[in-house]
């Protein structure tokens, strides 16, 4: 069984996970739940049913999701694709997930998935990561380490560290 990154109550931890990317042309396998893209998502929606082994959507950095944004935000699991370690478009998807749609189910990094941007993923809203296969899974895990510091605001802190330390240093008693 394959195995992800996952962060629940601000803990990460490798977790074994079931679910697999539903691709066009590629053999279904019949003991995964499937992550279906979210074109053919759209299809069995529009038909009335979903299958059985569906567990949630994956989202393309290319795919437009407004006009379903309202249905995507109901399902316990979106996988948003990363298709280079270059292409940095799902960073802005996970964004308007979690702070536009208000999305709160499982959000998961998928594709070329790496441990350096893991920091930056789970700011901007990620709490699954599906580590690019043949890469040391436990090694990735330490990139959410990797900063102590936040300066800048994100979906995870959205104030930022200039605007603590002037409340910080207007009251200098440390009383709030």
């Amino acid at each position: 069984m394959k195995r992800i990154i996952r962060v629940r109550g601000g803990r990460a931890d490798v977790v074994a996970d079931d679910c697999r990317l539903f691709e066009a042309g590629a053999p279904a396998d019949v003991d995964a739940r499937h992550i279906v893209p979210v074109a053919l998502w759209r299809q069995w929606r529009a038909c009335g049913g979903l299958p059985p082994a569906y567990a949630g959507v994956w989202i393309g950095a290319a795919d437009d999701f407004d006009d379903v944004a309202e249905a995507l935000v109901a399902l316990p699991l979106l996988a948003v694709d990363f298709p280079s370690f270059r292409d940095g478009r799902g960073y802005s998807v996970a964004y308007l997930l979690r702070s536009r749609y208000g999305y709160t189910g499982e959000l998961r990094a998928v594709g070329d998935v790496l441990r350096d941007q893991l920091f930056y993923m789970h700011r901007c809203g990620f709490d699954a990561f599906d580590v690019r296969a043949g890469k040391d899974i436990h090694d990735a895990l330490l990139g959410l380490a990797t900063y102590t510091v936040r300066y800048q605001g994100a979906v995870d802190d959205p104030v930022p560290l200039f605007r603590k330390r002037s409340a910080d240093s207007s009251n200098p008693d440390g009383e709030h």
